[in-house]
C-alpha cells in the first residue's frame, strides 16, 4: 500500500517530557493519519512526521495538529510524574506476547478494538478478577451490581464526559419507529448493504455503550442521601467500550472490555483513606505475584477542552488519580488498574447528599481485566506450567484442568 507523509512543523517547541502527551492524541487529530514519528532536537519536541495512506491537505492537517499541541498540550508543565510504589521485581517482559497467543489460537482479532479470548485466557481473567474482589471484601462490605450494558446519554452528559473525553464516545442509535421508515430501510440499505446513510432513517441518541462501570453507579445513586458517617462501597464488572482509534492494539486498547470497578462513597477523609488501603493491598498483591511495575500520579486524557491544561495540573498536583502499572516489554509499561478521587464532583453533578454535610466525595478503582491478564503473560508467557503457583492452581479450578 502506498505511503504518504506530510511534516507538520509545530508553531513552537515542546519539552520532551510532554511527547507522550502528544502521541496520546495524534490519532484523534484526524482519520487519515496512520502513523507519526516525532522528530526530537535538543530536548526539544519540534515537528511530527505523519504518515497516511491518501494524500491529504497538508495545511489543513498542520493546522488541526497544531491546535491541538497549542491548546491540550504545550500548556502543560513539564513535570516528572511522581512514584508512588514500585515492585521489587524485575521479570523481562516479551514483546511478541499477542502473536504468540494468536498462534496457538488462544485469541482471534475478530474486529477493530475487538478481540475473542479463549482459554486459559478466559480462566485467568476470572482469576484476577475475584483476586481483586477478594481483596476488597477484607475490609469492606460492598455491594454489587450488575449494571445494563447501554448507559443514558443524560447520565454522561451529567458526569462530564461530554466535555472531557469526546475521543472515546460511542453511542447508540435506532431505527425512527415507524413503519414507512421500516420499509424505506428495506429497500435501500438491506440489498445495497448497510453505510453511513442509514443514520438518516434514526430517531435518536439517547443512550450510550459505558466508558466505565461507575457511571452507572452515580446514575443509580442520583438525587439519594446516604448516612453522614462511614462509607458506601459499590462494585460492578461489566463490558466498557471506548473509541481507541489507531490506538487500538492487542490486548492493550481494545473498544470492547471489560472493567472491575469499585466505587466509594462518603465523608472526604473516609474515601481517601479508603482508597490508599486499598491501594497498598493491591501492591502488596502484585508483589506476591512476581510481577514488575510501578504505580505514579497519572492524568486522563482530557481532550480539545478549553481548561485541558488546568485540569491535567490540578490531578496530578491534588494526586486525584494513581496508575498501576505493569511491564509488556522492554521499557513499555501499561496502565491496568487506576485509584482515583473525584472529590464531590460526582456527588454535587448527581445530587447524592449526606444530609445537613452536603454532597458525598467519592472515589474508583478501576482494573481493566483483558490488560492485567495481558501483563500477566508478557512478564510470564502463555504457559500456565511457568506461572506462580497460586495462579495456577486458581486457573485450575476454573477450567478443571
Amino acid at each position: 500500500m502506498m505511503s504518504y507523509r506530510t511534516r507538520v512543523e509545530l508553531r513552537a517547541p515542546v519539552p520532551a517530557r510532554l511527547a507522550s502527551e502528544i502521541e496520546r492524541r495524534l490519532f484523534f487529530v484526524s482519520a487519515d493519519i496512520d502513523g507519526y514519528e516525532l522528530a526530537h532536537d535538543d530536548g526539544q519536541v519540534r515537528a511530527v512526521e505523519l504518515r497516511s495512506s491518501r494524500p491529504v491537505d497538508a495545511a489543513a492537517l498542520a493546522d488541526k495538529v497544531n491546535r491541538m499541541v497549542d491548546g491540550d498540550v504545550r500548556p502543560q508543565l513539564a513535570t516528572a510524574a511522581k512514584t508512588v510504589w514500585t515492585s521489587p521485581h524485575r521479570r523481562e517482559a516479551a514483546e511478541d506476547t499477542f502473536e504468540r497467543l494468536s498462534a496457538a489460537g488462544l485469541v482471534d482479532e475478530v474486529g477493530e478494538g475487538q478481540v475473542a479470548l479463549g482459554e486459559p485466557l478466559l480462566a485467568l481473567l476470572e482469576y484476577f478478577d475475584q483476586a481483586v474482589t477478594m481483596l476488597l471484601r477484607q475490609d469492606f462490605p460492598a455491594r454489587e451490581y450488575r449494571y445494563p450494558t447501554l448507559i443514558s446519554t443524560r447520565a454522561l452528559e451529567t458526569a462530564g464526559y461530554f466535555s472531557s473525553f469526546p475521543q472515546h464516545l460511542m453511542f447508540v442509535t435506532r431505527l425512527h419507529n415507524d413503519l414507512d421508515v421500516y420499509e424505506k430501510f428495506q429497500r435501500a440499505h438491506v440489498d445495497g448493504g448497510i453505510g453511513a446513510k442509514v443514520l438518516g432513517s434514526c430517531d435518536n441518541v439517547d443512550y450510550c455503550l459505558p466508558p466505565t462501570m461507575c457511571y452507572h453507579t452515580f446514575q443509580q445513586y442520583g438525587g439519594r442521601e446516604l448516612p453522614a458517617e462511614g462509607l458506601q462501597v459499590v462494585t460492578a464488572r461489566g463490558k466498557s467500550f471506548r473509541f481507541e482509534a489507531a490506538y487500538a492494539t492487542t490486548l492493550e486498547r481494545l473498544w470492547d472490555f471489560t472493567i472491575r470497578e469499585i466505587v466509594l462513597m462518603g465523608p472526604r477523609e473516609e474515601v481517601l483513606a479508603a482508597r490508599e488501603a486499598f491501594m497498598r493491598k493491591v501492591f502488596a498483591f502484585v508483589e506476591d505475584l512476581g510481577l514488575s511495575g510501578f504505580c505514579e500520579v497519572g492524568n486522563d486524557p482530557f481532550f480539545c477542552g478549553t481548561d485541558t491544561s488546568e485540569r491535567i495540573w490540578s490531578q496530578r498536583l491534588l494526586e486525584l488519580k494513581y496508575e498501576l502499572r505493569l511491564d509488556v516489554a522492554p521499557g513499555r509499561t501499561i496502565a491496568v488498574g487506576s485509584f482515583n478521587f473525584h472529590d464531590d464532583l460526582f456527588g454535587r453533578n448527581f445530587g447524592i447528599r449526606r444530609g445537613e454535610h452536603g454532597p458525598v466525595h467519592s472515589g474508583c478503582v478501576g482494573f481493566g481485566l483483558e490488560r492485567l491478564v495481558h501483563a500477566f503473560l508478557c512478564q510470564y508467557g502463555p504457559e500456565p506450567a511457568h506461572w506462580p503457583a497460586a495462579v495456577r492452581s486458581g486457573v485450575r479450578l476454573r477450567t478443571g484442568s
